[in-house]
């Protein structure tokens, strides 16, 4: 199962950095997965449903809030919960703490390029991908930091170096 949650993880990073959103079959395809790896207790970190559940719910719970303000999408906060499925309650902490780290990052760099820029293409890859108006001109979408591809990463780099045991 540790394959099929880095798959997963690769697919919501690639997903997310090109259109800036998580569609919910991918969300849905991750949550499917995380229970079959907990029916089975074949999960990636070896946790039981208790810390899943309280993961799952966390991770929905805290990002609703920022949801709720317009600072993050509504696809980072559901994939925050299916996150939160496959790596419990314990892991999702640092997950959440390096994540935001490196997103914070992101902005910093996009604010500064905007400001002086230096490097206008890096500034362009990292506001996101064009969408078109109603009246046909492209526009940049709102959100600029890709969440769930930072969650993402950080999650399999913490599957794959962080519990070594």
């Amino acid at each position: 199962m540790k394959v099929a949650f880095l798959l997963w993880l690769i697919l919501v990073v690639v997903y997310d950095f090109r259109m800036r959103r998580v569609p919910n079959w991918l969300v849905l395809a991750g949550v499917a997965l995380a229970l079959t790896a907990l029916a089975l207790g074949a999960g990636p970190l070896g946790h039981d449903w208790r810390a899943a559940l309280l993961g799952a719910g966390a991770g929905f719970a805290f990002l609703l809030l920022f949801y709720a303000t317009g600072l993050m999408g509504a696809g980072d906060v559901k994939f925050a919960g299916a996150l939160g499925l496959w790596v419990g309650l314990p892991a999702l902490a640092p997950i959440w703490i390096v994540a935001s780290l490196v997103a914070g990052i992101h902005s910093v760099l996009w604010l500064a390029l905007r400001r002086w820029p230096v490097f206008p293409q890096l500034a362009l890859m990292l506001s996101g991908p064009l969408r078109a108006t109603e009246s046909g001109t492209p526009v940049r979408r709102l959100r600029i930091i890709p969440y769930a591809a930072y969650l993402a990463l950080v999650a399999a780099a913490w599957m794959v170096w962080g519990r070594q045991s």
